[in-house]
């Protein structure tokens, strides 16, 4: 089973903020899946598709804690941790650009620090998406706690479909494949 899981921070203050990108992807997936989240039984929602080859997650800790809940999830489940895809914002990335790769660092991401603290392993594959627009400024954990611009708000909604299309090729035509198309797309 392959599982993308959302990284973001819970709450009305955050909810159109940068940083909650990787939900916005999970979100979309729920969306066209007809699936509903639904609490788990640690710090997370969770939503399975109908056929079963594929759950959605949000951790509910924050996203500097993202790795306590999904310690927690992926012992429950028995995920494999090459089918946990990890979604989420990378501030290092143009606005309009994907990254997916099969394993690697936490590129100063917090979250994704979190992750390979908790299940001590790099071996997870992730999906990043580009969130610097234009009027990025450092220091970027400000920037990422505050909504795209008006001028970059359909982009960015834009972006989120493409990430979410990026998902279900992984899911239905592998990671490689998958890759080759979507890590040399460039939107805008």
């Amino acid at each position: 089973m392959v599982v993308f899981v959302g990284l973001g921070n819970p709450g009305d203050e955050y909810h159109n903020t940068k940083h909650n990108a990787g939900y916005w992807i999970v979100d979309e997936l729920a969306k066209r899946w007809f699936c509903n989240f639904k609490p788990g039984k640690g710090s997370y929602v969770f939503s399975e598709k109908k056929n079963k080859d594929a759950m959605l997650m949000k951790p509910s800790t924050g996203m500097n804690n993202s790795g306590m809940a999904l310690k927690h999830f992926v012992r429950l489940f028995n995920i494999n941790l090459n089918n946990l895809y990890i979604c989420v914002d990378d501030v290092d990335l143009p606005l309009g650009r994907i990254r997916i790769r099969p394993k690697g660092g936490d590129g100063c991401h917090r979250g994704l620090e979190s992750i390979i603290y908790h299940l001590g392993n790099t071996n997870f594959p992730r999906l990043r998406i580009g969130v610097a627009s234009n009027d990025y400024k450092r220091p970027s954990e400000k920037y990422v706690l505050k909504p795209f611009k008006n001028k970059d708000q359909n982009f960015s909604k834009e972006m989120i479909q493409v990430a979410a299309d990026a998902a279900e090729s992984i899911l239905y035509n592998g990671l490689d494949k998958t890759m080759n198309q979507y890590n040399k797309l460039e939107m805008g």
